[in-house]
C-alpha cells in the first residue's frame, strides 16, 4: 500500500499529464479498469479510453490549459482529494457540441482519486464546469438567433 504522500504525488503527476495533454502518462497512471464516476461532457463512456480521448480533444479545443491545485489532501485510506481551478481559452476547435468562444473560462472542481498499486483507479469530480458550458451554450444559441433574425 502507498503512502498518504505517495498518493498525493501520483495525483498531482496525473493532473500535470491532464494540463498538458500527455496521453502517454495518462495511460501509464491510469488503472487499465479505471472509472471516472462523472464523466467528462462528451465522454462516451466512463472508462480509461473515454477519457483519454476527451483530454486528446480538448488539447486541439482550448489553449492556455491550466489546473491549478488550490488543496490536496490525502483522505481516507487510499483516497486524494484535490481542490482544483482550472483556466483555459476555448479558441480553437468546437468541443463537445461547443463552437470556440475566444474567450477565457475558469471552472472549479473537487476530485477524490482512488489510487490502488501506484494507479488511479476511480475518480469522482464535482465542478462548476456544467454550469460555465451552459453558459457558453446559451449564448452561443442567442448570437445564431440573432444572425437568422438579421
Amino acid at each position: 500500500m502507498s503512502s498518504a504522500e505517495e498518493n498525493k504525488a501520483i495525483v498531482r503527476r496525473f493532473l500535470e499529464a491532464h494540463a498538458k495533454g500527455d496521453l502517454d502518462t495518462l495511460r501509464e497512471i491510469l488503472a487499465p479498469d479505471f472509472v471516472d464516476h462523472r464523466p467528462l461532457p462528451g465522454q462516451e463512456d466512463p472508462d480509461r479510453e473515454s477519457y483519454i480521448q476527451f483530454v486528446a480533444e480538448r488539447k486541439v479545443a482550448v489553449s492556455d490549459f491550466r489546473i491549478i491545485v488550490e488543496d490536496q489532501m490525502a483522505a481516507e485510506g487510499d483516497r486524494v482529494v484535490s481542490r482544483l481551478t482550472i483556466r483555459f481559452t476555448h479558441d480553437r476547435r468546437e468541443i463537445v457540441g461547443f463552437s470556440p468562444t475566444g474567450k477565457e473560462y475558469e471552472v472549479t472542481a473537487t476530485i477524490i482519486d482512488r489510487i490502488e498499486d501506484g494507479k488511479i483507479v476511480e475518480e469522482w469530480t464535482e465542478g462548476s464546469d456544467v454550469e460555465e458550458m451552459w453558459k457558453a451554450r446559451v449564448e452561443q444559441e442567442i448570437r445564431q438567433r440573432e444572425r437568422i433574425e438579421q
